[in-house]
């Protein structure tokens, strides 16, 4: 089994990733780390980024999960290797682009792009957000599926990966004991369905609910509490339309051999607690 420890980052290609980064810093409150080849780096923890912005297709989304050490990676490629799953070792200049040491790229089953890490940067200045929205943390993403059963399968059998509850289908999943890492949503697209950070409290969440009405940005969903994590939330429709959200509260799991995962109906109540609608494709019926 692939041993996963964290979730590193989401590479993003951009209509225009000047203007996307932008708005991740004045709308979104991440902070700008770099500009080099290309590409632009954002954050809202200490970690050295997050989310990285490239010119390029919108679809072309990369998701960076990181292992523990070179032998980690090793036995990852055997494992992949031996279940039939291509995969490409990369080279140096795609570390430096990655900002880790070592990685390789594969595709899960409904065709999502993943890099495996070794050693991935760390930054040694603390966090300065752009505006103050509380952000403080990357935390999870939704990722779309064409088959979630398929690929639930895929990432609990290969990887460390375990589901802590259902909604329908949409498998909330996690390699630790934050309740969901990666959420599966039902649909017949590739790609990252939305991003979070987590928010220190819900003031945090409120602050930002009006300001982003007050700047006509579209919110789809919240602010709400959801059924399964406990977490307040607020999505929102970012640059490309990226559904963004920000969190608070989520429900941390322990002691992890007594949780017993959870079957939801594909309902709204399942997606609030609070009665807010959400008007994101993947989470209507």
């Amino acid at each position: 089994m692939i041993e996963l420890v964290d979730l590193r980052y989401v590479h993003l290609g951009s209509s225009n990733a000047k203007d996307a980064s932008k708005w991740a810093q004045d709308i979104y409150g991440l902070e700008e780390v770099s500009r080099e080849n290309g590409r632009i780096y954002l954050r809202g923890d200490d970690r050295d980024h997050n989310i990285c912005y490239f010119d390029g297709d919108p679809k072309d989304n990369t998701v960076g999960i990181e292992v523990a050490d070179y032998n980690a990676l090793d036995q990852a490629a055997n494992l992949l290797e031996a279940n039939g799953v291509e995969f490409k070792w990369g080279d140096v200049e795609g570390a430096t682009t990655r900002r880790c040491m070592k990685y390789l790229t594969f595709y899960d089953p409904t065709g999502n792009k993943f890099d495996l890490l070794v050693r991935p940067f760390t930054s040694g200045r603390r966090y300065f957000p752009s505006r103050d929205a509380g952000v403080h943390w990357f935390n999870h993403i939704g990722l779309k599926t064409k088959d979630a059963p398929r690929d639930e399968k895929f990432w609990c059998t290969l990887f460390n990966l375990k589901s802590n509850d259902w909604i329908g289908d949409a498998a909330l999943m996690s390699f630790d004991k934050v309740h969901h890492r990666i959420a599966l949503f039902p649909t017949n697209e590739t790609g990252v369905q939305h991003i979070n950070f987590q928010v220190r409290e819900t003031d945090d969440l409120m602050r930002s609910s009006y300001f982003l009405k007050e700047r006509q940005i579209r919110i789809v969903f919240g602010p709400g509490r959801h059924a399964t994590s406990g977490a307040r939330f607020l999505y929102f429709e970012g640059p490309d339309g990226m559904v963004y959200e920000y969190s608070c509260g989520v429900k941390i799991i322990e002691p992890e051999d007594q949780w017993r995962p959870r079957q939801f109906p594909f309902t709204p109540e399942s997606f609030c607690v609070w009665g807010s609608k959400p008007d994101i494709p993947e989470f209507r019926d």
